[in-house]
């Protein structure tokens, strides 16, 4: 069957360009923009890959796979300049920009046909050139959008620390034909069920060879290297804040065919800077005993105090790494200062789970955060490590409470190449979602640590949707933001912090203006049982209730767990957003006449050892209510309702279809509906198969596939590399369904993953989507000139078979 493709008006917005994204330059002089594909061909995503250690590795580029395409950078001086582009070689990827420390040049990776090279920007001038004869290798070195740990700028950024290519890749033969043999005895390993881990001794040796770099420092003008240390599996190569030492971390043998590779022996080194090793860290085992939802034992998050010339920190678990252990302290902080000849200094004991810190501006001082995995809630402590006695509460709240979330601390690099909590003083600065009853208002506070007072020096108006990207230079009263409305789409703005002046930077069109006159509204109501749900309403443009009447709905979902009632009622998001129609989006809908309800809260409220007890009680009462509240509005009509989700969303949709009569159809992408398929626990379910078998069996939609009578529409990505979304578990329901008499149809779309990217995907997709709701339960006619008569908006633009 042939890749289907909707209407005109659908391709259209598809192929649109997105909003780039932005990145603030340390010292705030100038923000660089990133422009990007949204939607690949999807012959870039069938380029050959091997799948190895939980990695998807271009062997032909020595990297990872890219399913995204970077297209080109641009640079904006601030406070008021314009875009400029920079000259880059065509139909190349770029990466993130990885800024030096004087706020001015940044790095960045571009892929050629012969592997992944370095280039250096100039914004000011907004010119780049390529590091001469420098290749790298990114398969362990992070994210291939931002260059991880691949690229580095020294602290002083006179040079480059990176992960260089140790020469082109070998051309790899056939993979050999043998047998593939497991033996386990006495081990517990109970961890998820990882995707695309090594299978073989021939896979670990293919591994090895494509991960293999060798540590670098490099000129970025001539591209002279200086060789760092021997070729390795070298994954982070950190300089301390004096420029004299570096923090290696690689992975060594063995490898390991039941986890991925940050889980395997790996090693924790301090070297001088010219690579000679002085003491190592940490030697750790393959980490596949780790406790469920628990961590590994030995040094862990071991890093550099920002704010001390050379100091090392890290957490170690006193519990085993075991969440379920009975302990006075979960963790210990050690520090260990240069020369590190001598034994790690105790610094803190930690209650709960250290979930990490950020580097205060004040020589040993850490704003520390731990988990309290009973109770849902985070503390976070500003803890001067000579003297952590005197340690003070900063934040301490629920994991779930949106409404009194403090915000997060902006960060700042110095000059000198250390990157710190922005500090003025005794005072932070603190950036926030702002959630409230009439949804988000985004904020910057300042906080007074002294006394923990706060002022607040902006929030996001109530008719737009503003967010703090930072400081505009070093003027505390400008600030750039990303703003958009209900009408405009997102655009940078320099604005005063007073509100006397505002000056816009980009101007980037809105893609799909026939969404202007889409009515969103929040609706809110109640469970029935005192547990408040909310969700945002969109309806068709020139949509006219008198009219028109009762609308089909489409309610699209994903479930949350929470521990309060409370917290689960509280408002998340705003109507106030400008409406970017994205492919996994639903609000695609209403351009064919359907009212959407997006976000809709289905909250699973309860002891987290126990809430999935009551797990379809709670999404079956939370159904009925959202169907209930859009049909006494007049605007649905309960008689035609779908359902649809994506990922954990599936999982619900299946449910409520095996489980209540209330719908008419559903959509379930990227699913998992056999819960003895992740018998170590899903989600925040914290109860193996053999402890809870009884919950296991019913949350399993495949159990009860000869109850699902409402028509089922399955789309999973052939290649999905998501834990526990395994593709059999949308094969194996479609299998179920069709041997007991269902309905259903089941799409598997070729070498995508857990999310959709590919441009022929995502219009198979939206086709697909439309017209099984066509089928099923069709938009009243004449809904508006936006509606449509037909899912595909009139004739299509090639024929269906």
């Amino acid at each position: 069957m042939a890749y289907q493709i909707p209407a005109s008006d659908i391709v259209s917005i598809i192929d649109s360009p997105p909003t780039p994204a932005a990145s603030l330059a340390p010292g705030r002089r100038f923000v660089a923009l990133v422009h990007f594909e949204s939607h690949p061909p999807i012959t870039q995503l069938a380029r050959p890959y091997l799948a190895l250690a939980g990695l998807r590795v271009d062997p032909a580029l020595g990297g990872r796979q890219r399913v995204r395409r970077l297209t080109g950078l641009s640079v904006i001086a601030l406070p008021g300049g314009q875009p400029r582009r920079i000259e880059l070689p065509e139909n190349r990827s770029v990466s993130l920009p990885i800024w030096a420390p004087d706020g001015r040049r940044f790095a960045f990776t571009l892929d050629e046909p012969d592997g992944i090279a370095v280039w250096i920007a100039d914004a000011q001038a907004a010119t780049a050139a390529e590091v001469p004869g420098l290749r790298v290798r990114d398969v362990l070195g992070g994210d291939p959008v931002s260059a991880g740990s691949t690229v580095r700028w020294s602290r002083d950024g006179a040079t480059l620390l990176v992960l260089g290519s140790p020469g082109p890749p070998e051309p790899l033969g056939p993979e050999p034909i043998e047998p593939q043999a497991e033996e386990t005895s006495g081990k517990r390993t109970q961890m998820a069920t990882f995707t695309d881990l090594l299978r073989s001794d021939a896979d670990s040796d293919r591994f090895e060879s494509l991960a293999t770099t060798v540590p670098l420092r490099v000129d970025p003008d001539s591209g002279n290297a200086v060789e760092l240390g021997p070729a390795g599996l070298y994954y982070s190569l950190v300089e301390s804040p004096d420029g004299n030492h570096l923090l290696v971390y690689r992975l060594q043998r063995p490898f390991s065919f039941r986890v991925p590779f940050p889980y395997f022996s790996r090693r924790v080194e301090v070297c001088s800077a010219d690579g000679q090793l002085l003491r190592v860290i940490a030697d750790l085992p393959v980490s596949d005993e780790v406790p469920r939802q628990g961590v590994p034992t030995g040094p862990r998050m071991v890093s550099w105090e920002e704010s001390v010339p050379a100091s090392l920190v890290w957490a170690e678990a006193l519990d085993g790494g075991d969440p379920m252990a009975k302990v006075e302290h979960r963790d210990e902080i050690f520090r260990l200062p240069a020369p590190f000849d001598e034994s790690p200094q105790s610094s803190l004991l930690v209650e709960q789970r250290c979930i990490g810190w950020y580097d205060m501006a004040a020589a040993g001082q850490l704003l520390i955060s731990e988990h309290d995995r009973d109770r849902r809630w985070i503390t976070s402590r500003l803890v001067d490590l000579a003297a952590p006695g005197d340690s003070r509460v900063i934040f301490d709240h629920s994991v779930d409470e949106a409404y009194l979330d403090p915000g997060a601390p902006m960060m700042t690099v110095h000059p000198d190449g250390t990157r710190t909590v922005l500090q003025d003083g005794n005072q932070i600065y603190l950036r926030g979602q702002g959630a409230s009853p009439e949804g988000d208002r985004p904020f910057l506070d300042r906080l007074e640590l002294s006394d923990l007072s706060t002022q607040r020096l902006w929030r996001s108006p109530a008719d737009a949707f503003e967010v703090v990207l930072g400081f505009a230079g070093d003027d505390r009263g400008s600030v750039l933001l990303w703003h958009e409305s209900r009408t405009e789409p997102p655009n940078l703005v320099v604005a005063r912090l007073d509100g006397s002046d505002q000056t816009q930077l980009t101007w980037f069109p809105d893609p799909h203006p026939q969404l202007t006159g889409m009515d969103k509204r929040l609706l809110s109501y109640d469970r029935g049982d005192g547990v408040q749900l909310t969700g945002w309403l969109h309806l068709p443009p020139g949509y006219e209730q008198d009219r028109d009447g009762p609308l089909p709905l489409v309610i699209w979902a994903y479930p949350l767990d929470y521990g309060d009632p409370a917290t689960a009622g509280q408002v998340r998001g705003t109507a106030e957003r400008f409406t970017r129609l994205t492919a996994s989006d639903p609000i695609w809908f209403v351009l064919r006449g359907y009212a959407v309800l997006q976000g809709a809260t289905v909250p699973v409220i309860g002891d987290p050892e126990t809430m999935n007890d009551s797990y379809v009680e709670q999404i079956t009462a939370a159904a009925a209510a959202h169907i209930r509240a859009v049909a006494d509005l007049g605007i649905g009509d309960p008689g035609r309702v779908a359902v649809g989700g994506h990922s954990y969303g599936a999982f619900m949709t299946a449910n409520l279809l095996a489980h209540t009569d209330l719908f008419a159809a559903g959509i379930a992408r990227s699913g998992a509906y056999n819960r003895s398929l992740t018998p170590f626990g899903f989600q925040t379910e914290r109860r193996n198969f053999w402890e809870a078998t009884e919950v296991y069996d019913r949350l399993s939609a495949f159990r009860y596939a000869d109850k699902i009578t409402a028509p089922l529409l399955l789309i999973h990505g052939e290649r999905d590399a998501n834990s526990g979304t395994f593709p059999i578990q949308s094969e194996r329901l479609f299998q179920a369904i069709q041997g007991t008499g269902g309905t259903a149809r089941l799409v598997i779309l070729p070498y995508e993953s857990h999310g959709y990217v590919a441009r022929e995907s995502v219009l198979d997709m939206l086709a697909e989507q439309f017209t099984w709701l066509e089928r099923w339960m069709a938009p009243a006619a004449g809904v508006s000139e936006a509606g449509a008569s037909s899912a595909l908006g009139g004739e299509p633009d090639e024929d269906w078979e």
